[in-house]
C-alpha cells in the first residue's frame, strides 16, 4: 500500500544543513527478505552532521536520507517465517536512511527494542549506547573498582559512557562544557564533576586521583582534550578515542604512552559488528539484556518534528544540544 503522505530528509549537496531537505518518500515494492518498518522516532548523531559535509569517514553518493538510528514497527514483511512479525517494535540501525517515515530493511539492519524504553528513549539508545558498550567493555576492558574519565559528558555518547560505567562499577569523572550538560552527567551517575571552562580538567583528575589518573579515558571531543587526556591518564591507562565532537583531530606526541605505558585506541562500534559479525551480534545482545537489567537509558534533550531537521543540525553545530535530540516522525 501506497503511502502518499510518506516524507524523507534528503541530503542533496555537501553545503551542511541547508542542503537537506524534506521531500516526498518514494516506495519501492519489498524484494525477498526486505521489511518495511514504520518509524515512529530518530536520534541525531554527530556523523549525521558531518556526512552534510562530507566530512565522516562513511560518504555516501548523493542524494541520500540522512540518519543512522530510530525505532519502529514492522508493517510489512516478504518472510512471514523470518524471524520479526508484522507489529513488532525494533530498533533500526544504518548509516542512512532513518529521518523518513519508512525504512526498508533487511534482518541484520534490525533488533528487538528494548522492552524497558519508551520510543523516544529507544531511538536514542543504538548508536550512542553502543559506543559506550564497546568502548568500555570490548576495547578498554573497563574493570569495577577503576577511575573512568568521560569527556564531552553532557553529549549523547559521553552520557551513555557515564551510565554504563557507573553500572559496571567504575567511579565516573564526568567533564563538560557547562552545567546543563554536567547536570546530565550527574543524572547519568557522575562521582565527580568538571567543568573544563572553569577548570584544569587534567590538573583536576589529578587531584580527585591523588595523583594516580584516570585508568580509562573515553574522548568523543578531540583536538586539544584528546592531547590533555595524556596528562592526567594513570599507568597503564586506556585512552579510547570515540570521535572528534570538537571539530579537529588531536596530535598524539608519541614519547607520551611510552612514559605513561599507556595504550591510545580507537573506537569504531558499527564498523566493529561490521567487520565481526559473530561479535557485533554478541554486542548487541549483551548490550540489550545488561540495559535492560541496569534500566541503562538516554536522556532526552529536545524533540524536533522532522520538518525541522535542518534547524536541529544547526543546533548540533553550534553545540547548544545537550542530552540526545531526537527527531518525531509518527508520534
Amino acid at each position: 500500500m501506497i503511502d502518499k503522505f510518506a516524507t524523507a530528509t534528503i541530503c542533496h549537496d555537501l553545503s551542511g544543513p541547508d542542503g537537506v531537505r524534506l521531500e516526498p518518500q518514494q516506495q519501492a515494492p519489498l524484494a525477498p527478505g526486505q521489511m518495511r518498518v514504520r518509524l515512529k522516532a530518530a536520534a541525531l548523531n554527530f556523523p549525521d552532521l558531518l556526512m552534510t559535509y562530507g566530512k565522516y569517514q562513511f560518504k555516501p553518493e548523493l542524494p541520500f536520507i540522512l540518519g543512522m538510528e530510530a525505532v519502529g514497527i514492522v508493517e510489512e514483511t516478504t518472510d512471514p517465517a523470518g524471524p520479526y512479525k508484522v507489529g513488532d517494535a525494533v530498533l533500526y540501525k544504518n548509516k542512512t536512511g532513518a529521518f523518513a517515515t519508512y525504512a526498508t530493511v533487511e534482518a541484520t539492519q534490525i533488533e528487538p527494542m528494548p522492552k524497558h524504553l519508551t520510543y523516544a528513549e529507544a531511538a536514542a539508545f543504538s548508536v550512542t549506547f553502543l559506543t559506550a558498550y564497546v568502548s568500555l567493555i570490548e576495547r578498554g576492558r573497563l574493570k569495577a573498582g577503576e577511575t573512568l574519565l568521560v569527556l564531552g559528558a553532557g553529549g549523547g555518547v559521553g552520557q551513555a559512557t557515564v551510565a554504563l560505567g557507573k553500572a559496571l562499577g567504575a567511579t565516573v569523572i564526568a567533564a563538560a562544557s557547562s552545567a546543563d550538560k554536567l547536570r546530565i552527567a550527574k543524572e547519568s551517575g557522575a562521582d565527580h564533576l568538571i567543568n573544563y571552562h572553569d577548570v584544569s580538567f587534567p590538573e583536576r583528575v589529578q587531584e580527585i586521583t591523588n595523583g594516580r589518573g584516570a585508568d580509562v579515558i573515553l574522548d568523543p571531543v578531540g583536538g586539544t582534550f584528546f592531547e590533555q587526556s595524556l596528562d592526567c591518564i594513570a599507568w597503564a591507562g586506556r585512552l579510547l578515542v570515540a570521535g572528534f565532537a570538537g571539530g579537529e583531530f588531536g596530535v598524539l606526541k608519541a614519547n607520551l604512552p611510552i612514559e605513561k605505558g599507556c595504550s591510545v585506541i580507537g573506537v569504531r562500534a558499527g564498523e566493529f559488528g561490521r567487520r565481526d559479525p559473530v561479535a557485533g551480534a554478541r554486542v548487541s545482545i549483551g548490550l540489550r539484556k545488561f540495559a535492560e537489567a541496569e534500566n541503562l537509558r538516554p536522556i532526552i534533550g529536545k524533540a524536533w518534528p522532522l520538518a525541522h531537521i535542518s534547524d536541529a543540525l544547526r543546533a548540533m553545530e553550534r553545540r547548544d544540544a545537550t542530552g540526545k535530540q531526537i527527531i518525531l516522525i509518527d508520534d
